[in-house]
């Protein structure tokens, strides 16, 4: 399997990704994109991060996905990507799709978190500097703020807009009604809004009960899933049991070993066998299902190592479900 060491496919980039209109927006997005949640801050290894962007931007995964806080320490992903951004990919910058966000705690005292507009305009501009960037593609709300009128966090988006300091804004972590009034508030000020980034996955079906992959798809709003694979859940890491260099084991911030019941563990199987019948891996199974219908633009992937992003692109032209595998994959979930 190759692993490219420069950037220099341009001839074969856009050959085999697809890219899906966001929402009614203009904008396309890659079927598959990069989040720098995991192995892009202090504690990885940047050689290895370098790896992974190119192969993932040689084989046309043009969006890259980041956050204020994403590390170890917070603000460190950004500051590597925007080392590697400066050192490699900085005449491919009208190719790529950067965003980021900010809601999240991120600096001490009372303005480094939630929405405000003394927040979120302070956070982008850290941002953009960590990230030698004139602007951001994409900045994302990164959850909702039940304290800050809502008025004012989509006004800050407005602005931010205005200013030159991102060219769309998205919602990431709000559900159906608030999306709902926050889409009103842009609509009046003409805010190019487009998407939504939500958690999504077979075994996470918070945005089909909460009213948001329903009224983003009624509202033209596009959605990129995020933790597809269920923090590894959804991969043959625990088929057997816990791996002794497995997230459970070795970082239990995200998950831990009360996620893994032996009722899990069957569902596990249970879904592996379905996958290995669609000539898939469970992994490749799990991505392929968010993007099972028309209403999701986009799935997230995190990667350690530059194989396993070749490996998630298998997935394209993969994704369609017939009625009695979906039937199957819900009854093993609600058992």
């Amino acid at each position: 399997m190759e692993v490219y060491t420069h950037v220099h496919c341009r001839q074969k980039r856009y050959d085999t990704i697809v890219y899906n209109r966001c929402g009614k927006s203009g904008l396309k997005l890659p079927v598959v994109s990069l989040g720098l949640w995991h192995n892009f801050g202090d504690t990885s290894v940047y050689e290895n991060m370098k790896q992974m962007c190119f192969t993932a931007f040689d084989n046309g995964i043009t969006h890259f996905d980041l956050a204020n806080n994403y590390g170890p320490a917070y603000g460190s992903a950004e500051r590597n990507f925007g080392k590697l951004f400066r050192e490699e990919l900085h005449p491919y910058r009208d190719e790529m799709l950067i965003s980021t966000k900010a809601g999240f705690d991120m600096w001490e005292g009372p303005y480094g978190n939630w929405g405000s507009r003394k927040y979120l305009i302070a956070s982008l501009d850290q941002s953009l500097k960590r990230l030698g960037l004139d602007y951001v593609d994409i900045f994302y709300h990164h959850r909702m703020d039940p304290e800050t009128p809502l008025e004012e966090t989509m006004g800050a988006l407005d602005s931010i807009v205005r200013s030159g300091k991102a060219l769309y804004v998205g919602l990431s972590n709000y559900d159906g009604p608030t999306l709902k009034k926050a889409t009103e508030i842009l609509t009046y000020l003409k805010c190019p809004f487009v998407i939504n980034q939500n958690r999504y996955s077979i075994f996470d079906r918070t945005i089909e009960n909460n009213g948001l992959k329903d009224t983003a798809y009624e509202l033209g709003k596009g959605i990129i899933a995020f933790s597809p694979l269920a923090q590894e859940l959804l991969t043959k890491r625990y088929l057997n049991g816990i791996p002794a260099d497995s997230r459970i084991a070795t970082d239990g911030r995200f998950l831990n070993e009360t996620a893994l019941t032996s009722e899990k563990l069957s569902q596990i199987q249970a879904l592996n066998e379905i996958a290995m019948e669609r000539g898939q891996t469970l992994a490749e199974m799990a991505l392929s299902w968010i993007l099972k219908d028309d209403k999701v633009t986009s799935v997230l992937i995190g990667a350690s190592k530059p194989e396993q992003i070749l490996d998630n692109i298998k997935i394209i032209g993969h994704t369609d479900f017939s009625d009695e595998e979906l039937k199957k994959i819900d009854d093993i979930v609600n058992s």
